[in-house]
């Protein structure tokens, strides 16, 4: 397992996961609907929408399988798939200088992507990434109304 904790400037209330030579373009990608879920995708980025446009507590952990975690602590966890052609994982504010973001070593192919958040008390931040076959993104585990 590798894990990073970190603290990231989530400019634009977001931060990215990113294979490192992916463009990690997300422009299109925020729709209503991904930022109504918190989560829009590119190929080779994911990006994560947070409650504060600040610095907020980040912790990724690349496994080697499913994580047995209770969502019950979670006000909302997301899932998704993410394709590393190459890697490193870069994960980084979306305006942090891309040469000096972290970095995770990973092996190339699909990962399952799962983003757990904490919004209703200290707000953080929970990636967890897996290798696993490719999905469509999903909430699973939605915030109460």
């Amino acid at each position: 397992m590798h894990r990073l904790d970190l603290e990231l400037f989530a400019d634009y209330n977001q931060f990215y996961l990113q294979d490192e030579p992916a463009s990690g373009d997300l422009s299109e990608a925020w729709t209503d609907e991904a930022v109504e879920r918190l989560l829009a995708l590119a190929p080779g980025t994911v990006g994560v929408g947070t409650a504060s446009n600040g610095n907020v507590p980040v912790t990724v952990e690349v496994l080697s399988g499913e994580p047995a975690e209770p969502l019950e602590p979670y006000d909302q966890v997301n899932e998704c798939s993410l394709e590393i052609t190459h890697g490193p994982l870069v994960v980084a504010g979306c305006t942090d200088y891309f040469p000096q973001a972290a970095r995770l070593p990973v092996t190339p192919g699909v990962y399952r992507v799962r983003v757990s958040y904490c919004l209703s008390s200290v707000e953080r931040y929970l990636v967890q990434l897996w290798q696993a076959t490719q999905i469509e993104p999903r909430v699973v585990k939605a915030r109460a109304a």
